[in-house]
């Protein structure tokens, strides 16, 4: 069968799309046209996406699910399919968090990170194979995180699962390669990004939780995102400088990397003002019906571009190693020089 192309009226699914890095990813594929089926538990949230994806010249379609109900979420594919037509890209990227030592976090918390952040882009994997693998086209991004390789103090339910998501993609993309099919997989490790999560999080520390500089703001994410979505070829893209010398890093110097974020891992990720009660068990937007909409409260200080980012998306992987070495270089050093 012959690839459909991506083409400007083409059918895309994001999951979490009613706050953050999700609703700056709808936006950025509305912005292109596109047919948009948003996929989130907030009604306000969705309300809101729905009338900016319609606004910039995209199709929307809201629908209120939670990712962490297997059957849920391919009843929402169903829809999707007969409402918008096949779908052609499907954007994995809801999650929830806790913000607390591990030894804080209960065992009902931790299984309902893993279910919603792990399990949620299982079942959304497998809704979207089920109808990508008969026409032989289609591309599942997973977006991902620098912590998908390197694990940071006080977020161990999201950084297990963010390593699970990592692991069950490879697995996942050599059974697709051994099939032959041309539906593929990438995935889309970004760095701290200004979203309302520090603000809605689960939140135990003695300060709000806040993300470790330096931040970039949730649309350098989606530009990011829906590249690797018309390029799926790419195992996986590095988005922001810091990804590239966290990875770079924690490959050639671990322990030296574990120190630093065991002396600096705690300040850096928090700072005053009060503790979010948390999005875990029900929408943030729920009971006040407030749209966070996708930019949190770190703007002033966020990234509105990376080079490294369009580094990533062109670059060689030798090229991209060599830029990699010296920006952990870089990092590293500046991270010491701020300690002495």
């Amino acid at each position: 069968m012959t690839k459909r192309p991506l083409t400007r009226t083409r059918t895309v699914v994001v999951t979490g799309a009613s706050g953050g890095v999700g609703r700056a990813v709808a936006r950025e594929f509305a912005g292109q046209g596109c047919r948009v089926a948003l996929l989130a538990r907030g009604r306000a949230g969705l309300d809101a996406v729905a009338r900016e994806v319609r606004d910039l010249g995209g199709q929307p379609l809201a629908v209120p699910v939670d990712v962490a109900d297997a059957k849920a979420v391919e009843d929402a594919a169903a829809e999707v399919e007969e409402r918008l037509g096949p779908i052609d890209v499907w954007v994995n990227n809801a999650f929830a968090g806790v913000f607390a030592p591990f030894v804080d976090i209960t065992p009902d918390e931790f299984r309902r990170v893993t279910e919603v952040t792990y399990l949620g882009y299982v079942y959304g994997t497998r809704a979207a194979l089920r109808r990508m693998l008969p026409r032989d086209s289609g591309t599942v991004v997973q977006v991902g995180s620098a912590l998908a390789y390197r694990g940071i103090p006080l977020q161990s339910a999201y950084c297990g699962a963010k390593h699970a998501i990592q692991g069950f993609n490879e697995s996942l993309r050599c059974e697709l390669l051994h099939s032959g099919t041309r539906v593929r997989t990438t995935m889309v490790q970004l760095p701290a990004v200004n979203t309302p999560q520090f603000d809605w999080v689960l939140d135990r520390l003695p300060g709000r939780a806040r993300p470790v500089p330096p931040v970039y703001q949730p649309e350098v994410a989606a530009r990011a995102i829906a590249h690797a979505a018309r390029h799926g070829r790419r195992r996986e893209y590095w988005v922001g400088g810091s990804t590239v010398a966290t990875l770079v890093a924690n490959a050639v110097v671990p322990a030296a990397l574990e120190r630093y974020l065991g002396r600096t891992g705690f300040a850096s990720q928090m700072d005053d003002g009060v503790p979010g009660a948390g999005n875990l068990w029900a929408p943030a937007d729920g009971a006040g019906g407030r749209d966070f909409g996708a930019r949190g409260r770190f703007s002033g200080e966020a990234h509105g571009r990376s080079v490294q980012g369009v580094a990533s998306r062109w670059r060689n992987r030798a090229a991209g190693v060599a830029l990699g070495g010296v920006l952990a270089g870089w990092w590293l050093r500046s991270r010491g020089a701020a300690r002495t």
